[in-house]
């Protein structure tokens, strides 16, 4: 381990020496403008432009969109961005790189709207954020001198959502779009909201800054929210209830008052779902997301499903999906997340197999069409990297791995003619999303070890014996919950564990990359969250009209827990655990039918849970396995 310090720390200057040769380079080699773009209605958009000296010949422009600001501003400010992140291979290609503040967001006009929904029948001065694209794209053409008339729209997250507008402009040059963890649904399975259960705390600290009215156009950012405590589960437990954190929020934030007005999945919240943007596309779609994506791992799946449907017969529409948190996939280093390794940088083999040769064939005419599969799909477990023609792939088959009494889980039925497994959820001591202490939302709680919950009474535990063969899943786990409940409301978190044998570790080895995973963390018996969901009870039967329990009555719960691709390696065991509380991740239920956003902390009460696991009641989480 010294050894590897002392050459880690000979290594800096020179890292630093080749970072301001980048910089020198880039400076060297291209030009920055700051401009205006006027919309169709007047509003002018602010718009940094980095365009290459070089005119021996003409460059493809590459655009994103943000409501997070195209900073620095001024002429002389350059980002750093351009050679310290993988973005440098664009420069050297010569690409000129173009970001834009949206509508309402800090240099630019106009007013702002969260997600602002796709308008397919807009005229005259009509706007919404693909006709912004589109104007701006034509603008560019038309004006930015040594384009070639080929267009790029790239982003992560919200701009993801931005591009996926951008694809719906079909303005004749935009040739090419990848939304990357697109925002799609932010009801449904992005950020705020899954399965209609409140993501609270990463909605609180996301809009008690972001959400704060710009009156007019800046270069300042909001101030965030001074939090008495850094112990995030202590501060969003002692608030109490949805309602409290509504006051400390205050009333100047419009979209958080939208999400207390609107409980349920109604025509509000369809409006602003973003698969209705994605009919009719014309540029070639790369839809990308990370499995490990803690915000939006739903809209990369589920947005390239809905280009799927809407576009028959389209060339080129095609995913991604790699072991990756938000936006890792951008990084330098995808060898890792949290105490997992993946055996190698899958960020930099993504980057130069398949974004950099995407737009370079369809913006520069470059090389070969891109040899693309239709989903690329990283496999963890068996760390592997798989091409498939379509997904979930061909050769998939459904299979039921079935709860038994004792904790058992096997793919053979019970057939006992009794039986049920239970656990009191106290409101008052909700499930933690992770073991430690933490202020900030962490990224690795979708890899960590849940042998923490697994040690605490309200969280049930099944597993299977020591498997003797890999099992693969690869598609969209579903969980079949046979369930009875004492109140009138609860919520089911069904997590999805690989359980490492006893004597597993790693080993001490440094990745590819010269970054290094942790080594001191114990990985024998490691209970590896390979997927987790959460399911709001009042939906069971309809996410628009929502439905009490009747104490003691055994009900149906089924749900979507999402997309998996895992191989559980033989040796290993396959786990499941069902808990009705996943704090401070999730606001917790009162496990009253009563309105969640506005009720009083006196509303919480406990509610005894039962899950079934009998011939007559059978529980089952249903696996997707590829043979």
């Amino acid at each position: 381990m010294k050894r590897f310090l002392l050459g880690m720390m000979t290594l800096l200057p020179f890292c630093a020496m080749a970072q301001d040769a980048d910089s020198a380079w880039v400076r060297d080699h291209y030009i920055k403008l700051e401009q205006y773009i006027p919309m169709r209605d007047g509003v002018q958009l602010f718009t940094s432009i980095y365009m290459p000296k070089d005119t021996a010949e003409k460059h493809p422009i590459l655009m994103t969109r943000t409501p997070y600001s195209c900073a620095p501003y001024g002429s002389d400010k350059w980002a750093p961005r351009l050679w310290k992140s993988y973005l440098k291979n664009y420069i050297r290609e010569g690409y000129i790189i173009v970001t834009q503040d949206v509508r309402g967001r800090w240099m630019s006009e106009g007013v702002f709207e969260d997600v602002r929904p796709f308008n397919a029948t807009k005229t005259g001065r009509q706007i919404d954020e693909s006709s912004d694209t589109y104007d701006a794209i034509d603008w560019m053409v038309k004006h930015v001198p040594g384009n070639n008339g080929n267009v790029g729209v790239f982003g992560i997250s919200y701009p993801g959502f931005y591009s996926t507008m951008a694809a719906a402009s079909n303005h004749p040059a935009l040739k090419a779009v990848s939304p990357q963890a697109p925002v799609t649904n932010w009801f449904l399975g992005d950020d705020f909201h899954h399965n209609g259960a409140f993501f609270q705390m990463d909605g609180f600290a996301f809009y008690t800054s972001f959400g704060k009215p710009r009156p007019r156009p800046t270069t300042i950012g909001p101030k965030g929210f001074e939090y008495p405590t850094h112990d995030n589960y202590k501060f969003y437990l002692e608030a109490g209830s949805l309602k409290k954190l509504g006051e400390l929020m205050g009333d100047s934030v419009l979209f958080w008052k939208d999400l207390y007005a609107h409980p349920n999945y109604d025509a509000w919240w369809k409006a602003r779902d973003a698969r209705n943007a994605t009919v009719k596309l014309q540029p070639a779609m790369l839809w990308v997301g990370g499995n490990f994506d803690a915000e939006d791992n739903w809209g990369a799946w589920n947005a390239y499903r809905a280009a799927e449907q809407n576009n028959p017969g389209k060339d080129f529409n095609k995913i991604v999906m790699g072991p990756w948190f938000h936006g890792q996939w951008a990084s330098l280093d995808g060898t890792h997340l949290g105490n997992v390794r993946f055996g190698a940088n899958t960020s930099d083999w993504y980057q130069q197999n398949i974004e950099i040769p995407f737009f370079n064939y369809f913006l520069k005419n470059k090389g070969d069409k891109p040899k693309i599969a239709e989903a690329n799909v990283f496999i963890t477990g068996a760390n592997e990297w798989k091409q498939f023609s379509q997904w979930p792939p061909a050769g998939t088959e459904d299979k039921a791995l079935y709860l038994h009494e004792n904790g058992g889980l096997s793919f053979t039925a019970p057939t006992a003619t009794g039986g049920f497994s239970d656990y009191t959820s106290d409101p008052a001591k909700p499930v933690p999303y992770t073991e430690d202490v933490h202020f900030g939302r962490t990224r690795e709680y979708m890899t960590d070890d849940q042998r923490f919950a697994a040690r605490r009474p309200d969280v049930l535990v099944f597993q299977t014996d020591t498997l003797t063969d890999d099992v693969t899943v690869t598609g969209t786990v579903l969980a079949d919950l046979q369930t009875s409940i004492t109140t009138t409301d609860a919520d089911y978190v069904v997590k999805i564990i690989d359980v490492f044998p006893d004597n597993f570790s790693y080993g001490n080895e440094v990745a590819v990359t010269g970054h290094q995973a942790p080594v001191t963390y114990p990985m024998g018996g490691y209970e590896m969250l390979v997927h987790g969901e959460i399911f709001r009870g009042r939906f069971r039967n309809s996410f628009e009209k929502p439905e009490a329990f009747t104490p003691n009555k055994i009900e149906t719960v089924r749900y979507k827990v999402g997309d998996v691709a895992h191989t559980f390696k033989k040796g290993h065991r396959m786990m499941v655990q069902i808990q009705s509380s996943w704090f401070p991740l999730v606001d917790r239920n009162p496990q009253q039918f009563i309105d969640i956003y506005h009720c009083n902390p006196g509303d919480f009460k406990k509610s005894a849970i039962r899950i079934y696991h009998n011939a007559a009641h059978v529980s089952k989480i249903i696996l997707p396995i590829l043979k």
